[in-house]
């Protein structure tokens, strides 16, 4: 592997994301050129996390990495998200970059998903916490000394009561046995507001509570 090859991080702002940059950082040689996020314009809000913009910028800050915004729809097709993605990343490849990282851990279809599009434009996908046991990587998130906060539950499988919440070892032994303890299947989103790969923690209050698409709870993150 050249030292000097580039890769864009697909980045949600949750606590996926800051651990695979974490193991990024640690096992592998990339330079990130930038970190990769979808932002649903309707809301100014990180699609699917429900943070504000503002908060995710000061994400990046802390980390001292560029970042690139993708809008879209709050109603956006799987076509408008995959035309608006592939004319940012070829964007991205015009410039040498040929990597796209993920911090996705076990979904398959996913994975092929990602893979399959990224192929299309000449792209590969990179995946640092591929395949760990998500059990030892919720513990190991922790134990490094990373923070974050619950920002959205499917209350197909949590109750109102785990949004808002901070990730840690209490949250993990309450979660029901049938809830993925970093929450792969779609449970929970977070985000990560301070850790080892952060310059200074992210400061913010929760909000209110909202119910949308009569399913999700969103928490609202209040910057400080």
């Amino acid at each position: 592997m050249l030292m000097n090859e580039q890769g864009i991080f697909a980045w949600s702002g949750g606590k996926d994301s800051a651990l695979a940059l974490y193991e990024l950082k640690r096992a592998y040689s990339y330079e990130i050129s930038a970190l990769l996020t979808t932002i649903t314009e309707d809301y100014d809000r990180i699609s699917m996390h429900g943070v504000r913009r503002v908060l995710l910028e000061q994400q990046a800050e802390s980390l001292g990495l560029p970042l690139e915004k993708v809008y879209i729809t709050k109603h956006a097709s799987n076509d408008e998200y995959e035309a608006k993605m592939s004319n940012k990343l070829m964007e991205y490849k015009s410039r040498g970059v040929l990597s796209v990282i993920f911090g996705d851990i076990f979904l398959e279809d996913l994975r092929k998903y990602r893979e399959e599009n990224l192929s299309k434009i000449g792209m590969k996908g990179i995946f640092p916490i591929w395949k760990k046991n998500t059990t030892e990587l919720a513990h190991s998130f922790i134990d490094l000394g990373f923070k974050a906060v619950i920002t959205c539950v499917d209350s197909n499988v949590l109750d109102q009561g785990f949004v808002g919440r901070i990730y840690n070892e209490q949250f993990l032994r309450e979660l029901p046995t049938n809830v993925d303890p970093c929450g792969e299947n779609g449970e929970f989103h977070s985000f990560a507001y301070d850790g080892p790969i952060f310059r200074e923690r992210i400061s913010f209050t929760t909000g209110d509570i909202l119910l949308r698409d009569n399913r999700f709870y969103f928490c609202d993150l209040i910057p400080v």
